[in-house]
């Protein structure tokens, strides 16, 4: 960790082991808040299609890019903490800051989402569904509504009568099946052709329900890293005023 010269005083020495230890904990978190970006994006994605607002997506990326700078300013941090180098500490300060603002925006973010998740869903999902469904082009939103319906035990945006209205069910495409297979409750090639209540599922709200608690958790999830993350990062704002501020004493 270098040695401390004979000019620090004891507030100097414990403003930097402050300091360091904040650092060490604030890269562990970055590293945190990226996991959790790249969670949402790499195993939480598949239903992203199916959103009309690319926001839940946003807040996801802003997660990865504000854990990266994190855990890059974490080790800045501990430089410019050790080596007394004011310059340093002035640049580690800036970068908490944009963090800082990142996080807070990722958690604002999340948190208007989530206000307007069952609005967004409402009007946008049953469209989605019904006319994107084993449609040239659409093959992300055809696997992302067979999982939906399999994973969540649903069928339909509202029920299963919404997909009387599909584009694929009218154009002949469906081979006489009523619904999608994956209305099933157990899936077997053609099981769509019968809409029974003992075949498939009939779930009062349909996907819409299950999909909009899935990804208010999820939001929920972002929205608590992005601002717990945020409110740590003052205390080492503060750190570093103080540290920056007892080495222009000592050293003038």
């Amino acid at each position: 960790m270098g040695e401390f010269n004979e000019k620090e005083t004891c507030g100097t020495i414990c403003l930097k082991y402050l300091l360091f230890t904040f650092n060490c904990c604030f890269w562990l978190a970055g590293l945190a808040v990226m996991a959790v970006g790249i969670w949402t994006l790499a195993l939480k994605s598949d239903y992203i299609s199916l959103l009309a607002s690319g926001t839940y997506l946003a807040t996801a990326y802003i997660l990865v890019v504000a854990g990266v700078v994190v855990m890059v300013t974490g080790v800045l941090g501990c430089c410019a903490t050790f080596k007394e180098r004011r310059n340093l500490l002035r640049l580690y300060f800036i970068l908490l800051l944009l963090i800082f603002l990142l996080e807070i925006i990722a958690g604002v973010l999340a948190y208007v989402y989530y206000q307007q998740l069952n609005s967004e869903l409402k009007e946008n999902l049953k469209d989605t569904m019904t006319k994107r469904y084993h449609q040239p082009g659409h093959e992300g939103v055809t696997s992302a509504v067979d999982k939906l319906q399999q994973e969540f035990h649903c069928c339909g945006s509202n029920n299963s009568r919404d997909w009387q209205d599909s584009e694929w069910v009218r154009s002949g495409e469906a081979g006489r099946r009523l619904v999608p297979d994956s209305c099933c409750k157990t899936v077997v090639e053609g099981c769509g052709h019968r809409d029974h209540a003992s075949n498939i599922y009939k779930v009062e709200g349909g996907c819409i329900t299950k999909l909009e608690t899935f990804i208010q958790d999820h939001l929920r999830v972002i929205g608590a890293v992005g601002i717990g993350i945020a409110c740590v990062q003052v205390f080492g704002m503060i750190f570093t005023c103080c540290l920056y501020k007892s080495l222009k004493l000592e050293h003038y």
